[in-house]
């Protein structure tokens, strides 16, 4: 029986993809990488220290270690995100609407532990989730299962029995392996790539979720 809900959080019930957008291309810049937006978006998704990887081994700049950028960038999206960090529209709804079914709650996340924090206490919202986990400390960052298993496993709940909400072809593709009914909720921008019909769902917005759209998921 479903039972348990696990959110991603960039992108889905917080507005930072562009602020993490903005913080790689400075960062990137200090070293001589100069990325435009829409290489960034071929990231998304992905853990930070993997961007890095990603672009030290097409670009191989020197002066600074790939951790140092890494750290760098965290540290401007958690400034940013405190400055200017803006829930998704629908957030208060989504949270309510599973709360009052009773549902179990989670939060499976790509962002180090130390930005989701920020994040939560930024939007107020850390004591709504039973279980939060950051990829960081799994062997492997989504397109991987193992950060929604081990969420799932916190919460003492059966993948089969989750819903995975998300909004990147990435995020999906992890929640979808880890065997989760999977909703997405994509940015505008990508709305239409193909690759969302792997999901078992797709919303433009959050507040379109409803009792109509959860009995569709679970009969």
């Amino acid at each position: 029986m479903i039972d348990t809900v696990i959110f991603d959080m960039d992108g889905l019930l917080i507005d930072s993809e562009p602020l993490w957008g903005i913080a790689m291309r400075e960062v990137f810049a200090t070293v001589g990488v100069n990325l435009s937006p829409e290489l960034t978006h071929l990231t998304t998704g992905l853990r930070t220290k993997e961007v890095v990887s990603y672009w030290h081994n097409y670009y191989k700049w020197e002066g600074k270690s790939a951790e140092q950028v890494v750290n760098e960038i965290i540290d401007s999206v958690i400034y940013k995100i405190k400055a200017e960090g803006h829930p998704m529209e629908g957030l208060p709804y989504i949270l309510q609407y599973f709360r009052e079914k009773g549902f179990k709650m989670g939060l499976a996340s790509s962002s180090p532990l130390r930005l989701i924090n920020a994040a939560l206490e930024h939007l107020q919202i850390k004591d709504v989730f039973q279980a939060v986990y950051s990829a960081e400390f799994e062997d492997y960052g989504k397109p991987h299962p193992a950060v929604y298993l081990a969420c799932a496993k916190a919460l003492g709940s059966d993948p089969l029995d989750c819903i995975a909400f998300e909004d990147s072809v990435t995020g999906m593709t992890a929640a979808k392996a880890a065997r989760m009914t999977t909703v997405v909720v994509p940015e505008a921008h990508n709305r239409h790539d193909p690759r969302y019909a792997l999901a078992n769902m797709k919303l433009d917005s959050l507040l379109e979720f409803n009792d109509a759209k959860l009995s569709l998921l679970i009969k």
